[in-house]
C-alpha cells in the first residue's frame, strides 16, 4: 500500500520531490517505494524526464486505475467516519489565512453552532476531494478548478504595511522606502506596488523572505522592516494599532479566496451553515473596513514633534 500511495503521487505530481513533500516523506523514500513496485509486478513504471519525471504507457494506464482504487477507498472511509461522527466537519485552509483570518474568528462560530466540530486542516497544497480526508476547502487562487463547486468569498489586494514603531520613523513617502528592509514572500512580488506608487525600481533581491506570509506580518509587528501587506492577513492588527498601513496606494491582488467543496458533499446541513457562517463573518469586515479607514500617518509615536508642532500646541 505504501508503494502504491507513492506511485499514486508521483503519477498525480509528475516529481519525485513534489510526491514527497505531499506524503511528508523523503525523495530517497518515494523512489525506493516506486522501485519496489516495478520489481514486484516486472514492469517499468516511471522514467526520469529532464528534471522531472514522467509515466510510460503501462504506468499512464496503471496510474487510472489505482487513482479510482483510491477514490473508492477513501469514499468508503469518508461515509463510514461520517456515520461513526456526523457532527464532524473537516475544512483545508492554507496556513497564513487560517492563522490570520479563520482561527480569530472561529470561537464565533463554535459559540453559534455547538453542534459542530470543526477539524481545521492547514496545508499549503490544494486539498484533492478524491484523494484527501477534508469536507470543505478555502483556496486562494485563480478560480480555476474542475470536479468542484466554487464560490467566491474575498478579494485582496496589496499594500506596505509597518509598525509604528519601526525605526526610523514610519515613511512619509513611497520613496522612503529605500531606507528600510523590505519583507518578502513568496509569490508576492513588490514590483507592481511600486508602478502603482510612480517608482521606476526593480524587485527587491535582498532581505528576510518568507514561504508563510503570516510569518512575515508577524515580522512586521516586530518592527524587523516593512511587508507587502494583504488586506486578507491584516486582521485586528489594524484596528488595534499593531500595524498601520503609511499610504493609501494599494493594488489588487490577481488571486482571490474561494470555497471549494466536492458536489456530493453540497446538500450536507453542517456544511450549509459553514457557508452562511463565513459569507455573514466577510459581509461584517467589509463594513467594519468601511468604517475604520486609517488616517495619513505622517510620523511615529516614538517620534519627537517639530518645532512647528510644539509651537501649535504652546499657542
Amino acid at each position: 500500500m505504501q508503494a502504491l500511495r507513492a506511485f499514486e503521487a508521483t503519477a498525480r505530481e509528475r516529481s519525485l520531490t513534489r510526491a514527497a513533500d505531499s506524503l511528508h516523506v523523503t525523495h530517497g523514500a518515494i523512489s525506493h517505494q516506486i522501485k519496489s513496485l516495478e520489481a514486484d509486478l516486472g514492469v517499468r513504471l516511471v522514467e526520469r524526464a529532464g528534471r522531472g519525471v514522467r509515466l510510460t504507457d503501462e504506468g499512464e494506464r496503471f496510474a487510472a486505475r489505482v487513482r479510482t482504487a483510491f477514490g473508492e477507498l477513501i469514499a468508503a472511509v469518508q461515509e463510514i467516519t461520517m456515520r461513526a461522527n456526523p457532527r464532524l466537519l473537516r475544512v483545508s485552509v492554507v496556513p497564513s489565512f487560517a492563522a490570520r483570518w479563520l482561527l480569530p474568528r472561529i470561537g464565533r462560530f463554535v459559540a453559534a453552532h455547538p453542534d459542530i466540530d470543526l477539524d481545521v486542516s492547514a496545508n499549503m497544497a490544494n486539498v484533492d476531494f478524491q484523494r484527501d480526508d477534508a469536507d470543505v476547502a478555502i483556496r486562494y487562487g485563480f478560480g480555476q478548478w474542475s470536479g468542484v463547486r466554487i464560490e467566491h468569498l474575498l478579494d485582496d489586494s496589496f499594500f506596505p504595511v509597518c509598525s509604528p514603531r519601526i525605526a526610523g520613523g514610519v515613511p512619509k513617502r513611497p520613496a522612503d522606502l529605500a531606507r528600510y528592509p523590505l519583507l518578502r514572500a513568496d509569490n508576492e512580488p513588490w514590483k507592481p506596488w511600486f508602478e502603482a506608487a510612480g517608482l521606476d525600481w526593480p524587485e527587491p533581491t535582498r532581505g528576510p523572505i518568507f514561504n508563510d506570509s503570516s510569518h512575515m506580518m508577524q515580522a512586521a509587528a516586530e518592527g524587523e522592516g516593512i511587508a507587502l501587506g494583504r488586506a486578507t492577513l491584516l486582521g485586528n492588527d489594524e484596528r488595534n494599532g499593531v500595524l498601520i498601513r503609511p499610504f493609501t496606494i494599494e493594488v489588487p491582488a490577481p488571486r482571490r479566496f474561494f470555497l471549494v467543496y466536492p458536489p456530493r458533499k453540497a446538500d450536507l446541513p453542517k456544511l450549509a451553515t459553514f457557508r452562511a457562517w463565513l459569507q455573514a463573518e466577510v459581509a461584517a469586515e467589509r463594513k467594519a473596513n468601511v468604517a475604520v479607514r486609517r488616517a495619513p500617518v505622517t510620523r511615529s509615536p516614538l517620534q519627537k514633534p517639530s518645532n512647528a508642532a510644539r509651537a501649535r500646541r504652546q499657542r
